[in-house]
Parts: C-alpha cells; structure tokens; sequence
C-alpha cells in the first residue's frame, strides 16, 4: 500500500513538474522561433524613366497598363463582412509615406495608372506624390453627382489632374435602376466635353446593358466581375463582398461590347487568389483590371498579372483598347 501523500511531497513534486512543463515549452518555443525567418523590409525602388515594362492598352488616348492600382485600401474602404476593425486599421498602415511606396513600386513593375476617388484626403498625397516623382503615374478619378451642383465633381477632378473620369458605380447602379438615364448622360457629355475619357461603372449587369441600348456611348465601362466561387458569395446584400451576382451574364454581355472594359472587385474583396481572380477575368474578356494591393503584394500580383495575360492571348473577346 503507498504511503499517504504529505503537503511537502506534494509541493515537492508539484514543483518538479512544472519546472519540467517550463522546459518544454521553452524547448518548443526555441524550435518555433528557429524556423521563422524575419522578411526583409522592401525596398522603395527609385524610379527610372524606363521601369519594368507592363503590357498595356488604350482608353481613348490614354495608353494604359492592363493592371490598375485600385484606391480603396488606400482611402481605408474595406469591403471586410462583418469584421468592424478592418478600416481603422487600413487608415492606420496606409500612411502618405506608406501610399507613395505603393505608387512607386507598382510604376517601378510598369503599371502606369492608378485609380482613385476624388476627395480631400486622396488629392493631397496624389498631388505630393506627383510633386516628389514627377507627374508621370496617371489617375482615373471616380465621381459622384451630387444634387446641389451634379458636375462639380467633374470640374474639379479635371482641373486636380485626372486622365480619365467615370461615374461612381453605385451612382451608376442608381441611376440605371431610376431610369435616369438623361442624367448618366449628360454626365458622359460633361466629362468628355474636358477633353478626357468618359468612363461609367456599375455593380449590376443593367448599367452597361442600359448604356448600350440607350445609346450613351462612354468611352469606356467599370463593371464588377469575378466567377463567385468563394464562401462568402452572396447572395447582396447579405454580404459586402460580392458585387458580382451574375458573372456568366456578365461575360455573355460583354463579348458583343467594343468598348474597353474595367473589371473590379475580380478578387471578391480578397476572398479570391490573384492567380484565379486575375485569369478569370483576363480569359473572360476583361481589358483592364483594377486591384488594391498592399505594397508587399504589388511585385508578386503584378507578375501573376503578366502570366494571366500571357495565357489570354487567344481568348473568345477581342481585346479592347
């Protein structure tokens, strides 16, 4: 029979088994730890009048790289479900410093173009950036228009720089749903009265399809497009990352358009990998694509990009632009 357990045997194996359990965890700890490699910091690249080349298109005059840089991660807009802290924390990383990085690297990987809103917070590190690299990265400015003077936001993108100029797609989507479609209009003919491209955008599959049998005739269409093939997917407006509810249509639709076509959200609010996301909307007929990127992420998507297009090649739609 053993010999009952006093309070000081137990204390002392008590003690022996903990300091037993420290050492094993400091053991696996140190294992963990060896086998994670710090990531080097990257590099701003300075810029040279010949970066990297990236294959590119036309929008009216404009010559185009095939892949954008997309703005709202910049301006802290994230289509992030139900997770409240995602934008605080996107205005938090994405500082001008920050921001200008992002610009540079992509320019430095060829990507000439970059597409923001047009507000207070975007124009001063636009503007400040154009200042420090010179005015060589274009933007397509997004614009509402809002009821107290419906083209101010027009004027003003053109007189702060912008390339091109479309209307906002949720503007768009209004618009087209009211059947005002004097109003989208007279909007295209304000834009492309300044000398620029003309652009509208639209989430649903009506906006293009309503420019097309109205006969408005911008220079170019922004429409959402990515094959719905993830968790979250829809449908609207249960979650916010969709945006793309009939992706079949909308590839039908476009194959008879001949106008340059924008894809956005191809990667379902980064629900979808760049290597699917990217060769789906290539393959499937877009011109263009707009993607936020991360400044970590710019080199590897754009190289991605460029292996998209280059399996594209021979895809059912003609390229346009």
């Amino acid at each position: 029979m053993k010999a009952p357990l006093d309070r000081r045997s137990f204390l002392r194996r008590s003690t022996a088994g903990a300091s037993a359990l420290a050492l094993a965890w400091q053991f696996e700890e140190r294992q963990l730890l060896a086998q994670q490699t710090a990531p080097a910091a990257p590099e701003v690249p300075a810029l040279t009048p010949s970066p990297r080349s990236f294959p590119a298109g036309k929008i009216g005059k404009l010559n185009v790289s095939r892949l954008i840089g997309g703005g709202n991660l910049i301006s802290g807009f994230a289509h992030s479900r139900d997770l409240i802290y995602v934008s605080p924390l996107l205005r938090q990383y994405f500082t001008d410093a920050k921001v200008h990085e992002t610009f540079a690297l992509g320019e430095a990987q060829g990507m000439n173009t970059v597409l923001l809103r047009l507000d207070d917070h975007t124009l001063r590190i636009l503007k400040s950036y154009w200042r420090e690299r010179g005015r060589q990265l274009q933007w397509i400015a997004q614009v509402k228009l809002p009821e107290k003077d419906r083209f101010a936001e027009i004027q003003r993108a053109v007189d702060e720089g912008a390339s091109a100029v479309f209307v906002h797609g949720g503007v768009g989507d209004g618009l087209v749903e009211a059947g005002d479609f004097d109003l989208l209009g007279r909007a295209i003919t304000a834009i492309r009265r300044h000398g620029v491209p003309a652009g509208v955008a639209g989430h649903a599959l009506a906006v293009p399809m309503a420019c097309e049998r109205e006969g408005l005739d911008p220079d170019f269409y922004m429409k959402t497009f990515n094959s719905k093939q993830y968790w979250s997917a829809g449908p609207m407006p249960r979650f916010d990352s969709v945006w793309e509810e009939t992706p079949q249509e909308t590839m039908q639709f476009m194959a008879e358009v001949e106008k340059p076509w924008i894809a956005y959200k191809v990667l379902g609010a980064g629900a979808i990998h760049p290597e699917q996301g990217f060769r789906y909307a290539y393959e499937n007929g877009a011109d263009f694509i707009c993607a936020g990127m991360f400044d970590f992420q710019v080199e590897e998507d754009a190289e991605i990009a460029r292996r998209a297009l280059d399996r594209a090649r021979n895809r059912t739609r003609p390229w346009c632009g």
